[in-house]
């Protein structure tokens, strides 16, 4: 099969690899039907985060299940299944608990910009869809498996109550579909910060009701103005700078929630303004399979439409071309189909 490989910085190659196989009784393979790239995945590819040998590349997928391990009954070849960038086996007590994504057999997917995906533990952590889903919603149930279910994950973290008001910090794919949780758990005012008309566009058609493009000193007062010089209930920090860190911080009112879901660098707190600040923090890997069931029937009803976030479509062998135009900010997400 073929798939993405990144070498270096600002290298990623669409080569030959092997094929994937059952190598536990727990896994499946599946074939790919669409995939992505991530804002995540431009860390390595700008050398923020080191990538060591050259490796293959990818974390969000759907697909049609092709082969299943002896241990695997909740999904059958044949089915379209959407998955989660954290593997579990939704049986250990971290997974009962609801944190499939501290599962205690845990595996992060990584091959995923490919024309065919082992997926370890199967069972736990594939959803098969009921029949084979219209094209037209391929594209959410593909943002489900991240970042649709980070988003929803940021908003339940900042505690969104129905009434209540939140910032969301971020205008990526997951900002984006935060904006979207953030509505559909009831805010009353949602603020997005956005510098970008296209995203600004779009966060007001998933129900942001406004939109600062201010920041630091200048975005924090922006929020205090439209939130009666307090701050605002609830925070989803979307990105994870130590600049966007601070803003959510600064944005939430005291007594207020900040759910971060940007996978953090450089990010450092100040003990004693934490604590005076009375403002609560929850975050990490988005357990996203506890979710699952209910955000593909919310897209299948026809309730929410994450897709649209993905504002570029592209053959998979040009995979490379889908990182330089996120890198470079002329897509907001980039679609790559096999």
């Amino acid at each position: 099969m073929r798939g993405a490989v990144i070498h270096a910085p600002g290298d990623v190659r669409f080569e030959n690899l092997d094929d994937p196989r059952i190598s536990r009784p727990t896994d499946a393979v599946i074939r790919t039907v669409a995939t992505c790239v991530c804002g995540s995945d431009l860390w390595p590819y700008r050398g923020l985060e080191p990538i060591g040998d050259p490796h293959p590349m990818g974390h969000e997928y759907v697909g049609i299940v092709e082969e299943v391990g002896s241990e695997v009954t909740s999904v059958k070849p044949g089915q379209f299944v959407v998955g989660s960038f954290a593997t579990s086996d939704n049986t250990c007590a971290n997974c009962r608990n609801g944190w499939q994504s501290s599962c205690l057999h845990r595996e992060f997917m990584s091959t995923c910009q490919a024309e065919y995906v082992r997926v370890p533990n199967a069972h736990g952590t594939l959803v098969a869809t009921d029949g084979h889903p219209a094209d037209e919603f391929v594209t959410s149930l593909l943002a489900v498996s991240d970042v649709m279910g980070t988003g929803w994950y940021a908003a339940l973290a900042a505690e969104v109550r129905p009434g209540s008001t939140a910032v969301v910090v971020g205008d990526g794919a997951v900002g984006l579909c935060g904006v979207i949780a953030a509505k559909e758990l009831g805010a009353e005012r949602i603020i997005a910060m956005s510098r970008h008309a296209s995203r600004q566009k779009l966060a007001r058609e998933f129900g942001a009701t406004d939109i600062i493009s201010e920041r630091g000193e200048e975005g924090t007062a922006r929020v205090k103005d439209l939130t009666g010089g307090i701050g605002a209930d609830s925070v989803l920090e979307c990105v994870g700078t130590a600049e966007s860190m601070r803003q959510a911080l600064h944005s939430a009112r005291p007594g207020g929630n900040v759910g971060f879901v940007g996978v953090p660098h450089e990010v450092r707190f100040d003990g004693v303004e934490l604590f005076f600040s009375h403002v609560g923090l929850r975050g990490g890997p988005a357990p996203v399979r506890r979710y699952l069931p209910d955000l593909i029937d919310r897209v299948l009803s026809g309730r929410i439409n994450p897709g649209k976030v993905f504002d570029l479509t592209l053959p998979l062998e040009q995979v490379a071309e889908g990182y330089k135009a996120m890198d470079e900010r002329r897509a907001i997400k980039a679609l790559l189909t096999p």
